[in-house]
């Protein structure tokens, strides 16, 4: 079986655990699900690695966004603050914050609930992430760690 069977074998399985029809690839691989009317859950099966590839739009920035947002994401792309092993992008042309999360095929195919479990932490932590940024951008004070959601962990979040 090729690399890209295997990846459409995990998506009828998942189809089948999760009951949504939309966990269908086109052809290049790509599925996006609508998630609670909040998120664009998007799966980009990378065949040359096996890989399949997360990515979440969690927040769209305005150009005048202050410094410190950029900080936190940087902080949290540098050293992995509060990202449970995934990274952020800001696109450049809409300054869309975007979470991106790798997954090994092979390993996502062994459990299928593990992987739905990590896609629900993963979105647990979008929101985490934009309620954070909601807060920088309204210029809101910072909890007591010096964290705008110091009211919550995230740490060990996401199981890699």
């Amino acid at each position: 079986m090729s690399v890209k069977e295997e990846y459409d074998a995990f998506m009828a399985e998942l189809r089948n655990e999760t009951g949504i029809e939309a966990f269908t690839a086109d052809e290049s691989g790509l599925v996006s699900v609508r998630v609670d009317d909040a998120y664009n859950v998007n799966l980009q099966f990378v065949e040359a690695t096996g890989k399949i590839l997360c990515f979440v739009e969690v927040a769209e920035l305005p150009k005048d966004a202050p410094k410190d947002v950029y900080r936190d994401l940087l902080v949290g792309g540098l050293f992995g603050k509060d990202t449970a092993g995934g990274f952020f992008a800001v696109e450049p042309e809409s300054e869309a914050v975007v979470y991106n999360y790798f997954f090994d095929l092979e390993t996502a195919a062994k459990d299928v609930e593990g992987f739905i479990s990590t896609i629900e932490k993963i979105l647990q932590l979008c929101d985490i992430w934009a309620e954070r940024i909601r807060r920088v951008l309204a210029g809101e004070p910072e909890g007591a760690d010096g964290r705008a959601t110091a009211e919550i962990s995230i740490h060990d979040m996401i199981r890699a």
